[in-house]
Formats: structure tokens, C-alpha cells, sequence
């Protein structure tokens, strides 16, 4: 019977230190994990602010595309007034021609 007690407490023996290097190695994944876990934090932030400074820059785009628009607006207006008066002085230069 002791023989049998004697056994089953070296078994016991045996298994707890099977689970304390067990748990060491957990330890030591947990450690590696939390390792990475920083490592993404850090990329997750510097994404979010590489977002957000283009997400900026976006905005600026629109308001500098929507200022050359009504430049161009503007111009071709312009534009048109200059074909305007250029047809005109065709008109009277045709005119002077025609009393000489």
C-alpha cells in the first residue's frame, strides 16, 4: 500500500512539474503576445494619424477644386465677352471696308 501512496505522489510529482513548465512557456507566449499587441498598437496609432492628416488634405483638395472651378467659370466668361466684342469689331471693320 505505501508502494501504491509512493507512486501515485511521484506521479503527482512528475505531473506538477509537466505543468510548471508549462505554465513557464505560457508565461513566456504571453509575454511574446503582448510584445506584438504593442507593436500593433503603435501601427494601428500611426495609421490613424497618416488618416487623419489625409483626410485633411482630401478636405483642402475640394476647397482648392472648387476655387478653380469658379476660376474657370469665371474665365469662360470672359471668354465669351472677348468673342463678343472680337465678333463686333469684325462687324465694323467689315463696315469701314465697305464705305472706303
Amino acid at each position: 500500500m505505501e508502494k501504491e501512496i509512493l507512486e501515485i505522489l511521484k506521479s503527482m510529482q512528475s505531473d506538477m512539474v509537466s505543468m510548471k513548465n508549462d505554465i513557464k512557456s505560457t508565461k513566456e507566449d504571453i509575454k511574446g503576445i503582448k510584445s506584438t499587441q504593442e507593436e500593433h498598437t503603435q501601427i494601428l496609432r500611426a495609421l490613424e494619424h497618416k488618416t487623419e492628416v489625409i483626410s485633411a488634405q482630401q478636405e483642402n483638395l475640394k476647397h482648392e477644386v472648387a476655387e478653380i472651378k469658379g476660376e474657370v467659370k469665371s474665365i469662360r466668361k470672359d471668354l465669351s465677352q472677348v468673342e463678343i466684342v472680337t465678333a463686333n469689331n469684325w462687324a465694323d471693320i467689315a463696315k469701314l471696308k465697305a464705305i472706303k
